[in-house]
């Protein structure tokens, strides 16, 4: 017996399960997790050393992210091995011969973009958490989730692909600062973010 459907039923039992594919198995493999050289915790850093998020997260001299401290500034606390398995490496491996440790930025922008952290802090008087997430609070680093194709890192397009945000600081695309911005009353030119 040969059974023929109808056109939209057949057509709509091939899409089901593409689109169930594609939303479920591509974001799977788009990205791949890459872990950090060292474990870090923020957490012990924040609470147990006191040090607070500029404290190490400086800023360069045009409002731009200057990145984690150079390895000379963690040497301050951890010239010496014992402590725990991390801190051993980090003595070994970056602070003795004086290599910088090459973390992996989940935050960096491309390169197409200029993003200012002082006007976000100084004017708007935003806390780093308000983008960034609860990182004060992490009692190790995030693999970094890489995007195959881009190279760039996961949490610029954010955790889901159909974009539902489940925290503020859940993706860092160009819509999710113009929302920002427009519930700011702050409106903004191309060329504000875009050098």
């Amino acid at each position: 017996m040969n059974l023929k459907l109808p056109a939209p039923v057949s057509f709509a039992a091939g899409l089901a399960p593409a689109l169930a594919a594609g939303w479920l198995l591509f974001p799977r493999l788009l990205y791949e997790e890459v872990p950090q050289p060292l474990p870090f915790s923020h957490e012990a850093h924040a609470e147990a050393a006191g040090t607070t998020c500029d404290g190490c997260h400086a800023l360069g001299p045009d409002g731009r992210f200057a990145g984690v401290p150079r390895v000379e500034a963690c040497a301050g606390c951890h010239a010496e091995k014992g402590g725990s398995p991390g801190v051993d490496a980090l003595v070994e491996g970056y602070v003795t011969p004086g290599r910088e440790v090459p973390w992996l930025f989940a935050a960096r922008q491309p390169d197409n973009v200029f993003f200012p952290h002082a006007p976000h802090l100084a004017l708007a008087k935003l806390e780093c958490a308000r983008c960034h997430g609860p990182q004060g609070k992490s009692a190790e680093a995030r693999p970094f989730a890489r995007n195959r194709i881009s190279g760039e890192s996961r949490d610029v397009w954010g955790p889901s692909i159909v974009r539902r945000k489940a925290n503020a600081w859940d993706g860092m695309k160009m819509a999710d600062c113009i929302r920002c911005h427009r519930e700011a009353g702050r409106e903004s030119a191309c060329l504000d973010c875009h050098k």
